[in-house]
This record gives structure tokens, sequence and C-alpha cells, in this order.
């Protein structure tokens, strides 16, 4: 599946301020839509307390774990809260027409 991008969800299934648990490859993730609207693909787990950040909260371009409070940038899967200290992978992700797609394969790149 090396760079390869798959579809995991239509945009109707995401609405903006929304998170929601895909698989892609096997992997857990918690695909995002930003408040304005931009989609985000991060791991489906808290680097903290490995709880699933799609029951979190979306504000701005940040995903809220729901358990203690630890915020991750979309972009980037880095902690910019505590208690989590370790960032969380991030993955490719664009839109093709209205279906989400993502590659698990972080050195893929969005060209089409």
């Amino acid at each position: 599946m090396s760079g390869a991008f798959v579809p995991v969800a239509t945009l109707d299934q995401l609405a903006p301020g929304e998170a929601i648990d895909v698989v892609a490859g096997g992997i857990e993730i918690a695909l995002v839509r930003d408040e304005d609207g931009g989609v985000h693909a991060i791991e489906d787990r808290c680097s903290h307390e490995d709880v699933p950040l799609s029951d979190g909260d979306v504000e701005g371009c940040t995903l809220e774990c729901w358990k203690h409070g630890s915020q991750f940038d979309l972009r980037t899967g880095r902690p910019l809260q505590l208690p989590a200290v370790l960032p969380v992978p991030v993955y490719p992700v664009r839109v093709d027409e209205s279906t989400g797609e993502i590659s698990v394969d972080p050195t893929a790149t969005l060209t089409a």
C-alpha cells in the first residue's frame, strides 16, 4: 500500500468541527474536519493514555482528548497541552471530489 491513498469516508459523514474513527491499512485513525473545513488524519490514540482521540473535541486546528484534556495539533500531531508529551502520528489526507482519502505511508505526497 506504499503511497497509495485509500477512500475512508465521504465528507457528508464529517461535519466541520467533528472527528470520526476510520481504519486505513489496519491502523485506527481519527479523520477530522477542522472548523474551517480542512480535513486531517491523525492516529486515533492519545499518546498519554491510549484512548480514542476521535471521541474528543475539535477546536480550530486542534483535537482535545476527552479523558484528560491533552490537545494535539492536527497538522503535526504534536501535543499542545499536558498531560501528553509525545506526539501522535499524522497521515497524508486528500479529498477526491467528496471523499476523504488517507495514505498510511507518511512519505506519500498530496499531488494527484
